[in-house]
């Protein structure tokens, strides 16, 4: 059985459940097999807006769209990846989120179409008071819970970062945004320009010059490029001399390391690692070609995401004239395109605005706390995965700096622990408690648009342990799976 299309919304439950999980994308189906493993006696649900489970690999459907993670730091770490590629496309994952539901067998539990729109900590009862909303007419359930779990993911799912420029109406063919990327959009043979220089930009680029007449990167100022193999070759070479499961966990090790080591390394001597990335391009597209004006940001690496070219797609497409690079600021939209700021204008019968996300915080569910509203922008987040004085409730947030599923699986099984506690103690609550003498930072130290126009949302981080957001797999490893839970912080009621 494979769990993709809407459900009947079921009632509530006439009496309280264990746990709660929104979201049924990558955390939610990973944390749902965790509870499942570790906490078999726990009464638990899944409940997701949408009518498919997958969260971004089936929200997003745009042209090559695909993790810039490997999948074996992306993978769960109880369920090997088995596909031939470590940079996956959308469609992969979204089949290796569904088989990780299958094999968990978790369709009784999961209600799709349900949206969580509100819910409210009753300290007289010790539970969350929870409304849902059922997405195909509005009727609304309250179900009650002990423990909510956001895996809700960090951006709109119903909204965009989408900003109006000058003339915008005039432009005579269409302009789309990649989050809501039409069924019906036949590109071949038309003219594109593809605004913004992420992620997003980079994998549209690559994909669309396969068959569109021209495609044009539109980028304000560059980012960081950097090209790897679609293909692991250690983990092949592993693959076929060891069983799967080592295989697996040696070569997610392996990119753990890797990847932190060049984090840490981007961190220390940031000009140096910037020269090597902006060689690797000069490698890739000639001397002749201007990496400074195209290729060099003016931040240093990893002060926002470094993006991944697979088998330096981006740069094939460029050498064989397909697509271009402009870098340069928007004047106004015109009938025949966009005139930029210099003067030049760029012709287009399609404009896609890749323009970023819209950040948001739990899910856009309205907390309160005995009716009192509780604003998680004015929160501390406790060792990154629950908030200050926040009872009973856990959120998953991936690392900045490396794949999102590695911190997801270490939060599943924190609370899972954490679950098991205070059963073992007759805890009935948990809140981690912050002093006024904690001094604050962004949750994020990221330096991107996104980031930064969502800050006053987002929960913050403190300037000491338990309230800093660790940005070290190795380190989380260490102080989730062993530290202490009674630490002084987190105070447990009867």
């Amino acid at each position: 059985m494979t769990v993709t299309r809407k459900q009947e919304a079921a009632p509530a439950t006439p009496e309280p459940l264990d746990v709660l999980i929104i979201g049924a994308g990558l955390s939610g189906v990973g944390a749902a097999r965790h509870l499942q493993k570790h906490c078999p006696d726990k009464r638990w649900a899944m409940v997701d807006a949408r009518d498919a489970i997958g969260g971004t690999w089936d929200l997003f459907r745009y042209p090559g769209v695909r993790s810039d993670s490997d999948m074996y730091t992306l993978g769960y770490n109880f369920m090997p990846w088995q596909e031939r590629k470590a940079i996956a496309v959308g469609s992969d994952i979204l089949r290796y989120i569904q088989r990780a539901a299958d094999e968990g067998q978790i369709k009784e539990k999961l209600h799709l179409g349900l949206r969580v729109v509100k819910a409210n900590w009753v300290s007289s009862e010790a539970l969350w008071h929870v409304t849902l909303s059922r997405s195909s007419d509005g009727a609304q359930t309250i179900q009650c819970t002990k423990f909510l779990y956001f895996c809700s993911g960090y951006y709109s799912y119903s909204q965009a970062h989408q900003p109006e420029f000058k003339g915008q109406g005039d432009f005579a063919g269409r302009i789309i945004h990649p989050q809501f990327w039409p069924k019906d959009l036949d590109y071949s043979g038309k003219r594109v320009v593809v605004i913004g220089s992420g992620a997003t930009a980079v994998t549209l680029v690559p994909e669309m010059a396969k068959t569109a007449a021209h495609v044009t990167m539109l980028q304000r100022s560059p980012t960081y490029v950097l090209s790897r193999p679609s293909v692991d070759a250690i983990a092949q070479v592993l693959a076929r001399v060891l069983p799967s499961r080592w295989a697996y966990a040696l070569t997610r090790w392996k990119n753990v390391l890797m990847g932190m080591y060049f984090y840490s390394v981007s961190q220390r001597k940031p000009a140096k690692v910037k020269a090597y990335l902006l060689d690797l391009v000069r490698k890739e597209m000639g001397e002749q070609y201007d990496v400074d004006q195209h290729f060099s940001p003016n931040y240093g690496p990893w002060d926002q995401r470094v993006c991944v070219v697979p088998d330096s797609d981006l740069f094939a497409q460029i050498k064989a004239g397909r697509a271009t690079i402009v870098t340069d600021t928007i004047e106004r939209f015109s009938k025949e395109g966009i005139v930029l700021t210099r003067g030049q204008e760029l012709s287009a019968d399609i404009i896609v605005t890749a323009t970023g996300l819209k950040l948001n915080a739990l899910g856009d569910v309205a907390i309160s706390k005995d009716g009192v509203a509780y604003a998680p922008g004015q929160s501390i987040a406790y060792k990154g995965l629950m908030l200050s004085n926040l009872p009973n409730a856990a959120l998953t947030f991936g690392y900045i700096n490396a794949s999102w599923t590695l911190r997801a699986d270490l939060t599943a099984e924190y609370v899972c622990r954490l679950l098991n506690h205070m059963d073992r103690h007759a805890y009935r609550v948990v809140v981690p408690k912050a002093d006024a003498s904690i001094a604050t930072q962004a949750f994020m130290s990221l330096s991107s648009g996104y980031v930064q126009r969502a800050q006053a949302h987002l929960p913050k981080q403190g300037d000491r342990a338990p309230w800093r957001v660790l940005p070290s797999y190795l380190a989380d490893w260490i102080a989730l799976r062993w530290s202490r839970l009674a630490d002084g912080v987190l105070t447990f009621e009867s």
